[in-house]
């Protein structure tokens, strides 16, 4: 399976955009195993700095996770005010206790403009851009999170730090070769 819609600027892409290797996750901020994913990629990220360009886009899995669909409008109403990375951050760092109290409290705590925020997350201004994300992941043929996407095709090996970071250098020096 290939990816379907091609990572551009309107993506949450963390690492330079002409890097050697780009990874996309379909994640759920609610998902344990997107968590433990989540402590897995800090480590990878870390580990090929520049040589990676991590993408993250939502893949909320509404049946399993009542919160998740709630946390990824919360990280795009924060990337409105251009704090999507802290927000993200933040709700793996605490999504065993996602609530929209918690939602609220760490919003206040990223310093959001909280009448935007709290206005964004009402209208539901930023749904449809989940839905985006969604449609793109049932297009590249994802049926669970986390899901990655190494290159544009899909990854189905471990996502441990290690082997993961040795996938990606690999590809890497391919690309280069």
């Amino acid at each position: 399976m290939s990816l379907a819609i091609a990572v551009t600027a309107h993506d949450h892409a963390l690492g330079p955009a002409g890097a050697p290797v780009t990874l996309v996750e379909y994640g759920d901020f609610q998902c344990p195993y997107c968590g433990a994913a989540y402590e897995e990629l800090k480590q990878v990220r870390a580990d090929l700095g520049d040589t990676l360009r991590f993408v993250f886009r939502h893949m909320p899995l509404t049946a399993l996770h009542p919160m998740a669909e709630l946390a990824a409008e919360a990280a795009e109403a924060a990337a409105a005010q251009g704090r999507f990375w802290p927000m993200h951050d933040a709700l793996y760092e605490n999504q065993r206790q996602l609530s929209p109290a918690l939602v609220s409290a760490l919003a206040t705590r990223l310093g959001l403009d909280m009448a935007r925020f709290t206005a964004d997350l009402r209208s539901r201004r930023h749904a449809e851009k989940v839905r985006q994300d969604i449609a793109g992941a049932e297009r590249s043929g994802v049926q669970g999170t986390p899901a990655f996407f190494i290159d544009g095709r899909l990854y189905s090996g471990p996502y441990d730090a290690e082997t993961l970071t040795a996938e990606l250098r690999a590809i890497a020096a391919e690309g280069a070769a």
